[in-house]
Parts: structure tokens; C-alpha cells; sequence
């Protein structure tokens, strides 16, 4: 059950607390009502800030798991603030009947899915974290959008569901069908579970393929976050596959501008779509799939070279093998990106990475 009450009480999704920072402004009228869930997150806070300034109105819905360290997901909460326009809830979206009875509450318009068991490896010691939130989750949030009459649902997917693949550029159109660890193959589940319900319900469903992406407010577990505070503490980082491979890395800026920028047009149709020799990155039912990458693969060497350019020090590598379900390369053709909404990121690597490793000295007093 959901209790909502003042903000400096708390409210609990089944014995949960929350925060609550709604407010109305009497005579004001916001563009949109969006619910984005993974609202505590790295994508998610950037995109909540960003609808924000936009002038939408925003629920945002996050579970705070300890997957890594909550005091981070907190400080992003306290970063968005308590605007009018906002509300945020505790909650898990693996909980139906939570999930449900927000939809009740506040009617979205617009759903932008960005919870999720993020990592590949950590996918490797407890799967079953991954089944309950990105595809009992992912239901859950179908099954409401379905319900409750919502207008448009972008979701977030991931480059890891090209796994095998490895036709460079990654295409929209070409094969998905062997990701190499569970979190990639989560990803593939929800985007066929999507095109069911696009397909059977008529919900404008997008997907977005995001490509390592990177920034300020950074995720603990990537590589940027690790390294940086590795080569600051002068100790030594583990560089896999002995630095011998390339990613698209992506900066958030250019994440959230590809997000809105889809929240702003829906899926529709293909009206070319041939059933002989369908194109997975459409449909006849209003379903489309994006990559959202920077389209520039930088060999990591290059990245850890940014670091310590930005950081003025050395680091001390530690070369290990690959990894399992890991990958050599990837690399985001944003062609259909470019041609549906007119954006293509291009953040270069170097200045995204001293934009990092500024946010990091300053947020830990570095």
C-alpha cells in the first residue's frame, strides 16, 4: 500500500519509507506528467533535472538498493531538490501492487523506465537480482502503461544485447540474439516484451540502446569512477583483456538529450515495415528501438590517457585477462537517431572526462 502524507513525514510502499516532495502550484500548468523510475540513478537524476528545467511536472520512483552506495543515490536526491514540480517515492517495481496503486495516483502521461540491475559481471554472481527487477519490473511497468492509458513509454536497453555481434558500427537492424551474459540478455527480454505490447495494446514503445555512458554523478562500479579514484589515491587499476579494447563511451549530457528528445516524438508505425524480412529496430505496431551512443569508439588506453591528463597523475596498471561476458569492442551507429529526432551525440571523450574527475574532487573533497 501507498500512504501519502506531508513532506516531512514519510509515507511507506508496504512498510518502505519515503520522501515526498510534492507540490502544486495553484494556476500553473505543466507540459507533461513523466514518470521516471530509476529516478536515484546516474541516467535517471540527470533526465529528472533536465524535465525539470523543461518545465514538466515529475515522479520519480526508485528502490535505493545497495547495489552500491545509497549515500550517493541520496546526495542525487538532495542535488534535484524539491521543486514544485516534483515528487519522489521509495518503492520497488518488482512490487505490482506499489507499482500499481503510483499509477493510480498520479496518472502519467509519459513513462521513462531507467530502473534496472545495471552491470554485466555483478550479473554473473547473482542473477536472480536481475530477473526480478528487468523483467518482473519491466512487466509490472507494461502492465500499468497498459492500464492506465499511458501516452508513451521509453525504456532503457543497452549495447550489451549485440553480444556476438560484432558487424562495427552496431546497427539497429542487425542480429541481437547472442548476448554473452544475463544482464544483456534482460535487456533483449524487454525489448520483445515491449513490441508484444505495442503490438497487442497499441502503447507507443521506444527503446533506447545506450552505449557506456559516463559523467558526473557516475556510477561507483564503472570504469571511469574506479579509475579516477585509483589513480587520485595513487594505487593501481585493473586494466582487462590488457587494455586491448575499444568502447563508444557516451556522455550523459548527450543520453538526456537523446531521451527527451524521444519523449518528445512516440513511437509510431513503419508504414515500409515487410514481414518477410523484418528490421528489429521497427514495426507495424508503434515500436521503435534507438542506439544513443557517441559514434567515436575510443580504445580504452586512450580513456585511461584522458584520466590522467585530467587528473595531472600517472596511473599504475594492472593488466589482467578478459573477463567473462565482456566484450572487445563497441561502437553505436546513430543514424536512425539522427534521422527521427535530429540529435547525434558528440561530446568529445577528453572534455567529458575532466567534467568527471572535476565532480569527482569536488564531491569528495578531492
Amino acid at each position: 500500500y501507498i500512504v501519502w502524507v506531508t513532506y516531512r513525514a514519510q509515507f511507506c510502499i508496504k512498510g518502505k519509507a519515503c520522501m515526498m516532495f510534492h507540490r502544486r502550484q495553484q494556476g500553473v500548468s505543466f507540459l507533461m506528467k513523466v514518470l521516471v523510475t530509476g529516478a536515484a540513478g546516474f541516467i535517471g537524476m540527470h533526465t529528472v533535472i533536465r524535465l525539470l528545467n523543461d518545465g514538466h511536472e515529475v515522479i520519480g520512483l526508485d528502490n535505493l538498493n545497495d547495489y552500491y552506495d545509497v549515500n550517493l543515490k541520496r546526495a542525487r536526491l538532495t542535488h534535484i531538490g524539491a521543486p514544485n514540480q516534483f515528487s519522489f517515492c521509495e518503492g520497488d517495481l518488482a512490487d505490482n501492487d506499489a507499482v500499481t496503486e503510483l499509477f493510480q495516483s498520479h496518472r502519467p502521461q509519459v513513462v521513462i523506465n531507467l530502473a534496472a540491475q545495471a552491470g554485466v559481471r555483478y550479473s554473473l554472481e547473482n542473477p536472480h537480482s536481475y530477473i526480478q527487477a528487468n523483467v518482473l519490473g519491466f512487466t509490472n511497468i507494461l502492465e500499468a502503461c497498459r492500464h492506465y492509458d499511458v501516452e508513451n513509454l521509453v525504456f532503457s536497453s543497452s549495447s550489451s544485447v549485440y553480444g556476438l555481434n560484432t558487424s562495427i558500427p552496431f546497427s539497429e537492424a542487425s542480429s541481437a540474439n547472442h548476448p554473452l551474459a544475463l544482464y544483456g540478455a534482460t535487456k533483449k527480454a524487454n525489448e520483445m516484451m515491449a513490441h508484444s505490447y505495442a503490438h497487442l495494446f497499441g502503447l507507443p514503445c521506444t527503446g533506447l540502446r545506450f552505449f557506456t555512458v559516463y559523467g558526473p554523478w557516475g556510477r561507483p562500479d564503472m570504469a571511469l569512477f574506479l579509475f579516477t579514484k585509483a589513480v587520485l589515491a595513487g594505487e593501481p587499476i585493473d586494466v582487462f583483456n590488457h587494455g586491448k579494447m575499444v568502447r563508444d563511451f557516451t556522455y550523459i549530457d548527450d543520453i538526456v538529450e537523446g531521451v527527451v528528445r524521444l519523449v518528445s516524438k512516440p513511437a509510431t508505425a513503419d508504414e515500409t515495415f515487410d514481414t518477410s524480412a523484418p528490421n528489429p529496430a521497427a514495426s507495424t505496431a508503434p515500436y521503435r528501438l534507438f542506439n544513443i551512443g557517441n559514434g567515436q569508439p575510443t580504445p580504452l588506453m586512450d580513456y585511461i590517457a584522458a584520466i590522467e591528463d585530467a587528473t595531472g597523475k600517472k596511473a599504475i596498471m594492472n593488466y589482467l585477462p578478459m573477463q567473462a561476458g565482456d566484450v572487445m569492442t563497441t561502437s553505436a551507429d546513430t543514424t536512425l537517431l539522427g534521422d527521427w529526432v535530429g540529435f547525434q551525440p558528440d561530446t568529445p571523450v577528453a572534455e567529458g572526462v575532466a567534467r568527471f574527475v572535476a565532480w569527482y574532487r569536488d564531491y569528495y573533497n578531492g
